[in-house]
């Protein structure tokens, strides 16, 4: 499932003859395979799925797309679950659902 977060580029390189690049994903660092996007520069939002880029957004609908983020975690968080359904645990200062926490 490609969530279409968007991720800021922050370095451009090449391994191994394919272009590479950085994303922070507001904290969250990956690397990302950006053959499919040479257009890409230092500075942009990407759309990256599988460790593949798969566009360049502008900073307006980066903006909509994270508020609609936002949204949807507030609207779950109200009815009690993350955004995948499961049942939020009233710490929520983990990512681990009751069951991975043994």
């Amino acid at each position: 499932m490609c969530l279409a977060i968007p991720g800021k580029l922050l370095e451009v390189s090449s391994e191994n003859g394919l272009r590479m690049g950085r994303v922070d994903y507001g904290g969250t660092v990956t690397t990302a395979c950006l053959e499919y996007l040479p257009e890409a520069e230092v500075g942009q939002y990407v759309v990256v799925h599988a460790g593949f880029g798969l566009s360049v957004i502008n900073e307006a609908e980066v903006e909509r797309t994270l508020a609609i983020w936002k949204e949807l975690y507030e609207s779950a968080a109200q009815q009690g679950v993350d955004i995948h359904g499961r049942k939020l645990e009233s710490d929520t200062t983990t990512n681990e659902t009751p069951e991975e926490s043994g």
